[in-house]
């Protein structure tokens, strides 16, 4: 092994990668933010945890979240923990992400 990659397999950007997602997105977020919580953190794990980026700051110091490309990893939860902002749970059935490969 020389540590250098296999010249067989080329290198996937991240686009290429999550070609083969699929969202099926519910009416009802399976990840709630309190707000009022969220506004007095100053630690804001949650900014730099989520692998989709899917918390992003606010000019008026809050910030926004959309759940709808959520991987269902639960970092956001694990950071927050202490803080509790955030509520996680799985979405509704037959619903969320799915990961193709192939």
């Amino acid at each position: 092994m020389t540590g250098q990659p296999d010249e067989d397999y080329r290198e996937i950007s991240f686009d290429d990668r999550m070609e083969g997602t699929e969202f099926r997105v519910s009416e009802r977020a399976h990840i709630t933010v309190d707000t009022a919580v969220c506004d007095s953190c100053t630690v804001r794990s949650c900014l730099h945890v989520c692998p989709a980026k899917l918390f992003v700051p606010r000019a008026d110091g809050g910030i926004l979240f959309n759940f709808e490309q959520c991987f269902e990893c639960g970092a956001c939860y694990q950071v927050c923990d202490a803080e509790g902002a955030i509520t996680w749970t799985y979405p509704d059935g037959g619903l969320g992400v799915v990961f193709r490969k192939g």
